[in-house]
């Protein structure tokens, strides 16, 4: 089990370091301080409305993610698969599932460290007011766990192709459908011609039903179970994809 867990550390940090040998890493942090900072302040018009709470800063997240976090995984198996070192990579002595958890658990380690860089913004609304910080807190650990989800889904997609802006339009495209899938619009055409039990699926698989939840401080059992799993079916498929290219 060490053994196990010492290989997948090495991808691990083969790939956390790669972020910060290129100046992605910087880049990807100032603009995600600089759109989170913006949105949360200007279209969120956090002072305007006079509230001590996250709510401005924490409802653009599903929208920031749906760019940015394909941003960071359309590299993770794109990259390999256009520069040949996916070859080298599958024939290290590493399963393809520590191969591909090291690499997701990378990009998510990086986009950990982006959301704490955000904390001034929560010291802000503390020195301001008295915001209920289990709240904040949850919504916090909420963002991180829907991160995962659109990164192991980019990292799954990013294993179909060589082109990285390819990766980045199709895993954008799926996080659209998914994030959409909440909105009443889309609900009510599908009411119109379906069974009520095909609207309520439809509108459980919504990223952002799930997370409009957990901003409210309501982080149930369902919506923990269905980022996990969306998060293990992805890295499932993204296992088999790479064994598909070893067998090749």
């Amino acid at each position: 089990m060490n053994n196990y867990l010492n290989k997948t550390y090495i991808i691990l940090d083969r790939e956390l370091n790669g972020y910060f040998r290129t100046p992605l890493a910087s880049i990807f942090l100032l603009v995600f301080l600089a759109l989170s900072s913006g949105m949360t302040f200007f279209l969120g018009r956090f002072f305007e409305r006079d509230q001590a709470d996250l709510t401005a800063f924490f409802s653009w997240h599903p929208w920031l993610f749906l760019v940015l976090m394909p941003a960071i995984g359309m590299r993770l198996w794109a990259e390999e698969r256009r520069s040949g070192t996916i070859e080298l990579l599958i024939t290290l002595p590493v399963t393809n599932t520590q191969l591909v958890v090291g690499k997701f658990l990378a990009s998510w380690i990086f986009t950990l460290i982006a959301l704490i860089l955000t904390m001034p913004i929560w010291i802000t609304v503390n020195y301001l007011g008295e915001p209920d910080n289990h709240v904040i807190l949850i919504s916090y650990f909420g963002s991180w766990l829907m991160a995962g989800a659109f990164l192991a889904l980019t990292s799954c997609l990013s294993a179909l192709t060589k082109n990285q802006v390819i990766a980045f339009i199709i895993s954008s495209i799926s996080g659209f459908v998914l994030i959409m899938a909440g909105f009443n619009l889309v609900l009510s055409a599908v009411r119109s011609w379906s069974p009520n039990w095909i609207t309520e699926t439809i509108s459980s698989m919504s990223f952002l039903s799930h997370f409009s939840r957990i901003q409210m401080g309501v982080f149930d059992l369902s919506t923990l179970v269905f980022f996990i799993s969306m998060i293990i079916l992805c890295l499932w498929i993204n296992v088999q994809l790479v064994q598909v290219k070893k067998a090749d």
